[in-house]
């Protein structure tokens, strides 16, 4: 078993864009309608936007490789990049995105540990992230990885308001 993490840059666009849209469309499909889905993924993943986003100096994006295939990645955000005015000591990690096939392997958990990593790296007192309060695995994953509920936020599914926990831990 081989696990590679590798930061992303403009060279990785395309292969960042498919697997945003595959990732996000598994996880959510069941509960989304198709067009809410469709308005959602074009607007979130198209390359202008995540041109912008990969080329913010506040935000960093990581592929990981699983036996040497794309198996997800790793959004983290810090300073005014971050989707909640949290403070400069503070980490967001805004995506940990894995293909279905790729999970139950302990790839969301280096991830984050990568984001917690860096976090402390920057020494950031904090790291936090949204989760969706429909996304029980996730939330019980963020739990025993020492998160805690401190907030909630609004996430907006097309014109459909959802709402996340904010999940934190501290460093």
């Amino acid at each position: 078993m081989s696990i590679e993490i590798k930061k992303c840059n403009q060279e990785d666009l395309q292969k960042l864009q498919e697997v945003s849209i595959e990732t996000f469309y598994d996880a959510f499909k069941e509960q989304n309608s198709p067009e809410s889905m469709a308005a959602y993924l074009e607007k979130a993943f198209n390359l202008e936007k995540l041109e912008l986003e990969i080329s913010n100096i506040s935000s960093q994006f990581f592929l990981i490789h699983f036996n040497n295939e794309v198996a997800g990645y790793l959004k983290i955000n810090i300073n005014e990049a971050q989707s909640e005015e949290m403070g400069d000591e503070s980490l967001e990690v805004e995506r940990i995105y894995l293909k279905t096939k790729f999970q139950k392997h302990g790839l969301g958990k280096v991830l984050l540990n990568k984001g917690i990593e860096i976090a402390t790296d920057l020494d950031k007192r904090k790291v936090w992230l949204g989760v969706w309060e429909e996304n029980e695995n996730a939330i019980a994953f963020y739990k025993k990885m020492g998160f805690v509920q401190t907030g909630t936020h609004s996430f907006y599914m097309g014109d459909e308001e959802q709402l996340d926990f904010i999940m934190t831990k501290t460093l």
